[in-house]
C-alpha cells in the first residue's frame, strides 16, 4: 500500500507541467551532449515552449477555469448534518502562526458554513505526509482557534488521499446528503469520485485560481505555472480515474 502510494506520487510529477519541462531538457541536454545537434534542439525547443506555454496567462487561466466553472459558489442553505472538508499540504513550523500552517481557504469555507448550519458536524480527513501531525488534526485545529466546539469535529487522521478519505465518509454517513468543501480546481474529480461510491456530496468549491479576464500581454509567470500544475494534476486524475474503469 504505502510503495503504491509513493509510485502513484513519483509518477504524477512526472506528467505535470514541471515534470515534464524537465524531462525534455534532460533528453535535449543529454543528445547535445552526444553531438546529436538536431534532435537536441528539438527537445530543447520543446522544452521551452513548454515552460512559455504553461507559464502563459490565457493558457493556464484555460486550464483552471474549465475545472472551477463546473461548480458554483455554495448559498448556505441545504439544511445538511456533516460538512467534510478533504484534506491538503500542511507543515508544523512554530514560527508561523496557525492560519499559515495550513490550506485556511479550505477550513475557513467548512466553518463558515458549520456556524449557519444549525447542528451541523464537521469532518476533518488527511494523514501527517512529512510532519508528525495529520493534517486532519491541523485542520481541526484551525477550526477550534475559529470558534468551533470540539464535539462538532469529527477526524480521521489515516486517510492519504481522496479515495480514502471518500471510503470514510461513506462508513460513517452511507448515502445520506452532506456538504463538500475542497479547492475549485479538485471539485469535479471529488465529486465524480464520492458519487462513484455511492454517496451524495453537495459541493462547496474553495480556494478559486480563475480570473475573470485574461492577461494577453503579460510576461510568463511562475503563478501560471503553479496554476497549470494544479490543473494540470486534476486532469490526469480524472484520466486515471476513467482508465481504471
Amino acid at each position: 500500500m504505502e510503495f503504491g502510494f509513493f509510485l502513484k506520487k513519483f509518477i504524477t510529477f512526472f506528467v505535470e507541467p514541471f515534470g515534464m519541462i524537465l524531462i525534455a531538457f534532460a533528453i535535449g541536454f543529454y543528445f547535445l551532449f552526444n553531438a546529436k545537434y538536431r534532435v537536441a534542439k528539438v527537445f530543447l525547443g520543446f522544452a521551452l515552449g513548454l515552460l512559455l506555454l504553461f507559464s502563459y496567462h490565457p493558457f493556464s487561466n484555460f486550464l483552471v477555469k474549465n475545472l472551477e466553472n463546473q461548480y458554483p459558489k455554495y448559498w448556505y442553505k441545504e439544511k445538511i448534518k456533516y460538512i467534510h472538508v478533504l484534506g491538503s499540504g500542511h507543515n508544523t513550523d512554530e514560527s508561523q502562526p496557525l492560519s499559515s500552517q495550513v490550506a485556511s481557504k479550505r477550513v475557513l469555507e467548512g466553518v463558515i458554513i458549520h456556524l449557519q448550519t444549525p447542528n451541523s458536524k464537521l469532518i476533518f480527513t488527511g494523514y501527517e505526509g512529512d510532519t508528525n501531525v495529520s493534517n486532519a488534526q491541523m485542520n481541526a485545529s484551525l477550526a477550534l482557534a475559529l470558534g468551533v466546539k470540539s464535539e462538532n469535529i469529527i477526524v480521521n487522521p489515516k486517510p492519504k488521499d481522496t479515495k480514502e478519505e471518500a471510503i470514510f465518509t461513506k462508513s460513517l454517513i452511507g448515502d445520506e446528503a452532506f456538504v463538500l468543501v475542497t479547492s475549485a480546481s479538485h471539485m469535479p474529480r471529488s465529486v465524480k469520485l464520492f458519487k462513484s461510491l455511492g454517496l451524495n456530496p453537495i459541493a462547496a468549491p474553495t480556494d478559486f485560481h480563475k480570473r475573470d479576464v485574461n492577461l494577453y500581454f503579460t510576461p510568463p509567470d511562475i503563478d501560471n505555472l503553479y496554476d497549470s500544475k494544479i490543473a494540470m494534476h486534476e486532469y490526469f486524475g480524472i484520466l486515471w480515474s476513467m482508465l481504471k474503469k
